[in-house]
């Protein structure tokens, strides 16, 4: 993956902002939140691999 990927879904991200807070959300915060998904995402795989697994699982993620 040479260039960053959108990791989120924009208008689900948008739409609960909006209806948890009734606030907009930035263009900006799509980028920033992809960009924490995939550090954790990278966190979950040095994990699984750690274990000598082949599938990252929810206790992954800490």
């Amino acid at each position: 993956m040479a260039e960053k990927e959108t990791l989120v879904i924009a208008s689900k991200l948008k739409a609960y902002i909006k209806e948890t807070a009734d606030l907009k959300c930035s263009a900006t915060v799509i980028d920033t939140l992809s960009d924490k998904v995939r550090a954790l995402c990278d966190a979950a795989i040095k994990s699984a691999q750690a274990d000598k697994r082949k599938t990252v699982q929810d206790k992954d993620f800490k």
